[in-house]
């Protein structure tokens, strides 16, 4: 999946020229934790509620202007890069959220909970769903495991996999609501090991 499917399109932004004040105030009426400052539709820079709770104090907020504590040089992201580069780029350095750019233009922005929500769906977390956890026979491998399932009526919304205590690889299959029952026997008897199921 792309970044451009996942990202929140109508981003809200401030110019440079603004005060601190200003984007305090417009995070809070948006509900959000970051502002990209643009002048002249160029992105320039910046700006998180973090880096205004540094300056969080009446005195000192007054006279302070988004330039200067703004992030100049921001870590972006190209509107038709994947949500896994977006997610690593998010982790590495540890931060919310990436300004997102199509030819040097800001056209959106993706946070760590679009991703955890892209991620949602994708796994088909919110729809009536089981996860069948399987380690594969040698003979027929994970390839006549899927045969099975289908064969069953079953359909698989994700697949994902991890090493098992074994070293063998232990396939988790997530599957809209069938007869398990029906497919775990098949699986059994084609010389699968179903390890687990999860509701």
């Amino acid at each position: 999946m792309k970044v451009k499917h996942c990202m929140t399109k109508d981003v809200i932004t401030i110019g440079k020229s603004a005060l601190l004040q200003e984007a305090g105030i417009l995070m809070k009426q948006h509900s959000i934790r970051h502002l990209p400052v643009v002048e002249e539709e160029q992105m320039v820079g910046f700006i998180t509620e973090s880096d205004i709770r540094h300056y969080a104090f009446p005195s000192l907020e007054k006279n302070i202007y988004v330039h200067e504590v703004m992030v100049r040089n921001p870590i972006t992201i190209n509107v038709n890069a994947s949500i896994e580069t977006a997610a690593r780029l998010i982790h590495q350095y540890k931060i919310g959220g990436l300004p997102v750019l199509d030819k040097k233009k800001l056209v959106g922005i993706i946070t760590a909970l679009d991703l955890l929500t892209a991620l949602i769906n994708l796994m088909g977390l919110l729809k009536a769903s089981s996860r069948l956890d399987v380690l594969a026979s040698k003979e027929g491998g994970v390839e006549e495991v899927t045969k099975i399932i289908k064969e069953h009526g079953c359909e698989i919304i994700s697949v994902a996999t991890e090493q098992h205590s074994s070293r063998k690889k232990l396939y988790c299959f997530r599957l809209e609501e069938c007869d398990l029952d029906a497919v775990i026997d098949g699986l059994t008897e084609a010389g699968h090991k179903v390890v687990s199921v999860v509701d």
